[in-house]
């Protein structure tokens, strides 16, 4: 993985560790890749979109800009990342250093970009934070960007499995956004293929992996060692974020039986 050098805005800084939003707080740690399915499950989500000379790329809320710099390496025609933070819009536009990439700052419910403009739109942990009719609201937005047989894909947190019991459901949904202070709305994964299909995608593909996001071997995985050992030493000289990251883990471990990641690769079906 390229090293990336997009970090959290002035803004995040100066919230306390023990209020800051839990992937940003991950972030100033030095996590630099923060899908709940790791860098593995991106590989495989891209080779699913497959992004060539001919695409047109589309991508929502690109975070670090772990899967843009990915993207790229794919050699697309056009790359444009949809971003709301209005600081890591601008540094994330300043590192890509691709003339055919451009950032910029908008919204994932509504872009403004001109309809029918991209052949690929992908997003990844981002709509698990939305509402349903949010969720809702982007799909067709990703839908009304693509032009027809266009590819869209999602990397998201799944609950499982697809039978999970309410009373479940409502204890992950209230501790997770309790601990990250980000709400939490993830779906099953027949929920995920049922809400694609209403916005008026056909599932093509889709894998799943687990939900390893602060386990070592995950950690090894996406971050590399000397990553990891970066990680380690900040955590060591900031109790506070320390105590957030180790609470975080024991929730995920917690909730493990009954949370996974999963990734949907669609094409656009409607005219």
């Amino acid at each position: 993985m390229t090293a990336q050098t997009a970090q959290p805005g002035p803004r995040v800084h100066a919230i306390a560790a023990d209020k800051q939003p839990g992937h940003w707080l991950l972030a100033s740690l030095g996590k630099r890749v923060l899908r709940p399915g790791g860098l593995e499950l991106t590989h495989r989500m891209l080779d699913a979109l497959a992004p060539g000379s001919a695409d047109d790329v589309v991508e929502f809320a690109p975070g670090l800009g772990a899967t843009a710099r990915l993207a790229l390496g794919r050699k697309p025609r056009s790359y444009t990342a949809i971003e709301r933070d209005v600081v890591a819009a601008r540094r994330l536009a300043a590192t890509l250093g691709a003339p055919e990439a451009r950032c910029v700052e908008g919204n994932a419910e509504a872009t403004g970009l001109p309809s029918r403009s991209a052949s690929i739109v992908y997003g990844e942990a981002m709509l698990t934070m939305q509402s349903n009719p949010q969720k809702l609201r982007i799909l067709r937005e990703a839908h009304r960007l693509l032009r027809p047989g266009g590819r869209y894909g999602i990397h998201e947190l799944c609950l499982c499995p697809d039978e999970i019991e309410t009373a479940r459901r409502k204890e992950i949904e209230r501790e997770l956004s309790r601990n990250i202070h980000v709400g939490v709305a993830p779906l099953t994964v027949a929920e995920w293929r049922a809400l694609l299909q209403t916005a008026g995608f056909e599932v093509t593909w889709e894998s799943q992996a687990p939900m390893h996001l602060l386990e070592p071997m995950r950690l090894l995985q996406d971050e590399g060692p000397l990553g990891v050992l970066r990680i380690a030493f900040n955590l060591l000289r900031k109790p506070a974020a320390r105590r957030r990251v180790l609470e975080m883990r024991r929730i995920f471990r917690r909730f493990k039986p009954n949370m996974a990641a999963v990734s949907f690769v669609c094409t656009k079906t409607e005219s």
